[in-house]
């Protein structure tokens, strides 16, 4: 609004203004959870959408979406459906990650669907009459990302074991080691989670098989929110954005191996510490699964999607045996052994599980 108000605002943005604003997923995730870095980035572009009216001028949303689920991935044409009423005003503009490019529009036919399906998305947003969510879905809502923060928080950042729990429980130390990316791993020299930049964080996430970034939080902030079946049903049958975000859930819920997890745990020293901070874990997972399964009906996860199913299931014949393969080495680098061949070969079962998930950061 400050910056709408200042009259070089106007002549910079010309006869027919229309004003780009970032959005950003990763930072707010890792900050505080999947379930409430969705809701603050949807209530934000609310925000900026009612303003930008109230000013006269256009928007543009430029979402700056990761691959991954924790960093704002999932199919782009339902995530633009699922955007907040008003906030599509026929144009969108969203980053594409590395691995995604040739996954989408790798071949001429892929990149047509792929760009026909976004367009008529951003076509069909923009068409919706503006509304206001009911009143009840929005407290809801509001509800259950807080309580999903706290629940977030509990773990990552007020359980002083979790922090040495990441570093040895994921190839963290590993990648940091990786020239992959544009900047740091970390903005500073310490071990802190919150100065890790969020590529890093879930990138170690993926590899150790947790896809923690994506599904964590949820189950506990249904519990602490107190919300029923039956609510949560309502929420995503009358809300395009809990929808979306259950279905990405399941995806990354699907993409986990827990099994695979228990393995990358053993690695920390602390056995106990780790024991009990990897059985919270499993115990979110268990329960986010089974309220996912609960709302829809389902009776496994992406039962509903086969396709998308015989994928997953796919890609990991391919990389559950690297899994195991990077759990040795790690275990023998870890040990002292520092043959240049057993770096090398951790690199390289980093980039092969990274292909196999079609998952960094």
């Amino acid at each position: 609004r400050q910056w709408l108000e200042l009259p070089i605002s106007r002549t910079i943005l010309g006869d027919r203004p229309v004003q780009e604003i970032m959005l950003g997923y990763s930072d707010s995730n890792k900050d505080g959870g999947y379930v409430a870095s969705r809701r603050g980035v949807a209530r934000g572009a609310s925000a900026l959408a009612f303003e930008a009216e109230r000013m006269g001028v256009g928007l543009q949303l430029f979402h700056g979406r990761g691959g991954s689920v924790g960093r704002g991935g999932g199919p782009a044409a339902e995530a633009v459906m699922a955007q907040p009423s008003g906030t599509v005003q026929g144009r969108i503009r969203m980053t594409e990650q590395g691995e995604m490019i040739a996954r989408r529009f790798g071949d001429q036919p892929t990149a047509r669907r792929n760009l026909d399906g976004l367009a008529a998305a951003v076509l069909m947003a923009s068409e919706r009459e503006p509304h206001r969510p009911d009143p009840k879905v929005e407290a809801a809502m509001t509800a259950l990302a807080e309580a999903s923060f706290h629940g977030f928080r509990a773990l990552v950042y007020d359980d002083p074991a979790f922090e040495d729990f990441f570093w040895s429980a994921t190839p963290i130390g590993e990648i940091v080691g990786l020239n992959i990316g544009s900047r740091p791993a970390s903005r500073t020299a310490s071990r802190k989670i919150e100065d890790l930049r969020a590529i890093p964080w879930v990138f170690s996430w993926s590899q150790a098989r947790f896809m923690l970034p994506g599904w964590y939080g949820f189950a506990s902030g249904v519990e602490r929110a107190g919300l029923s079946t039956q609510q949560l049903q309502d929420l995503a049958g009358g809300f395009d954005f809990f929808g979306a975000l259950l279905s990405n859930m399941e995806l990354a819920l699907a993409q986990s191996h827990m099994g695979i997890a228990a393995r990358y745990m053993a690695l920390s020293p602390d056995k106990a510490d780790a024991q009990r901070i990897f059985d919270t874990i499993h115990r979110e997972h268990d329960n986010a699964s089974q309220i996912a399964l609960a709302i829809r009906g389902g009776a496994a996860l992406l039962d509903n999607q086969p396709e998308l199913s015989e994928s997953v299931a796919l890609a990991g014949l391919s990389v559950d045996p690297l899994n195991h393969l990077q759990l040795e080495l790690l275990t023998r680098r870890r040990a002292g052994d520092q043959d240049e061949n057993v770096r090398l070969a951790i690199q390289l079962t980093v980039a092969g599980i990274a292909a196999g998930l079609r998952n960094t950061g």
